[in-house]
């Protein structure tokens, strides 16, 4: 997988929004971030720049500087909130939800909305940190992803 620019950010691939709200994360992504031990993972809201969400797991975030945060929504730590339904927190919005062995998630209509998301849309899997890694929507990286000469797998 490349580095668009050297040091800058790795990127997994590309993954598109199916019509039945479905996307495929990366391989590499599941399995550095060790989806497959968990059947659930944590979508947040992605940066301003990059939109789109930030994927994460029980066993990362709760390990994490920011485990606060499931101590402070624990219907999000214990999976009692309801599926995809987003919680705000300090200026972000978490929601957990179902994930395969093999990387599969739906984005239900509600949280594509949350996400400002669409069906068919494209987002770049990137490297964000050891906790989470970011599904962009939108910003300069994805620009220079388009126009990038080698290869990016999709998913």
């Amino acid at each position: 997988m490349p580095q668009l620019n050297p040091g800058g950010k790795f990127i997994f691939g590309w993954s598109v929004i199916a019509p039945d709200g479905r996307v495929r994360l990366p391989e590499q992504a599941v399995r550095e971030y060790g989806l497959a031990e968990e059947k659930h993972v944590y979508l947040f809201t992605g940066s301003g720049s990059t939109g789109g969400f930030c994927v994460t797991r029980k066993g990362l975030l709760g390990r994490s500087r920011l485990s606060h945060i499931l101590e402070e929504l624990p219907q999000l730590k214990n999976y009692t909130g309801d599926e995809g339904a987003f919680l705000p927190y300090k200026g972000r919005a978490y929601c957990w939800t179902p994930v395969t062995g093999g990387g599969e998630l739906i984005l239900s209509e509600e949280m594509r909305k949350v996400l400002g998301l669409s069906l068919g849309g494209k987002l770049l899997s990137i490297r964000s940190s050891d906790i989470a890694f970011t599904m962009g929507a939108k910003g300069p990286l994805l620009e220079r992803a388009e126009g990038y000469l080698g290869e990016i797998p999709v998913y």
